[in-house]
């Protein structure tokens, strides 16, 4: 396993499943698990150990309300972590502030509210740095997604 896909309820796991689409898209083999840093915080470091201790490097943490799922994983393990504020009130900028203001010393990259389909593909990024083939999968990507969006609009825009 190359990435720990961590949320923390059942209800995040429509938003959280981007991230494991862009994995997917790119081969990447991760796990997914529905843990609470404050309903099972024990369980949450038991896995932590676990993911680190099978070779996992990247964890992506998503959160909403309180938003301490994804500080709380970076306080416990040197992997990066990657969080995405889910919208559950405030229109998620509660969770994207609380994620996003970490304090000096304990980094967590973050994305955007509902955006774990980014969440995956900076995991993608992370990974390709030590993985030449991986690197050109993105590159590859990244030219499609560009020749895409240029045939679409060469099509002219229609209000």
């Amino acid at each position: 396993m190359k990435v720990a896909i961590i949320f923390g309820s059942k209800s995040d796991k429509d938003i959280m499943k981007g991230a494991a689409q862009a994995l997917k898209e790119f081969d990447i083999e991760y796990k997914a698990y529905i843990l609470s840093a404050h309903r099972v915080p024990e369980k949450l470091l038991e896995v932590i150990k676990e993911v680190e201790g099978a070779g996992c490097q990247c964890i992506i943490a998503g959160a909403g309300l309180a938003a301490h799922l994804p500080g709380v994983i970076a306080s416990h393990t040197t992997l990066p972590v990657i969080g995405v504020p889910i919208n559950a009130a405030v229109n998620g900028l509660d969770s994207l502030l609380s994620i996003v203001q970490m304090p000096k010393s304990i980094p967590v990259a973050t994305v955007g509210i509902n955006n774990s389909y980014n969440a995956g593909l900076l995991a993608v990024q992370m990974l390709a740095i030590g993985d030449a083939e991986l690197a050109e999968k993105l590159k590859k990507y990244r030219k499609e997604m560009k020749e895409k969006f240029i045939n679409e609009n060469n099509q002219g825009v229609e209000f």
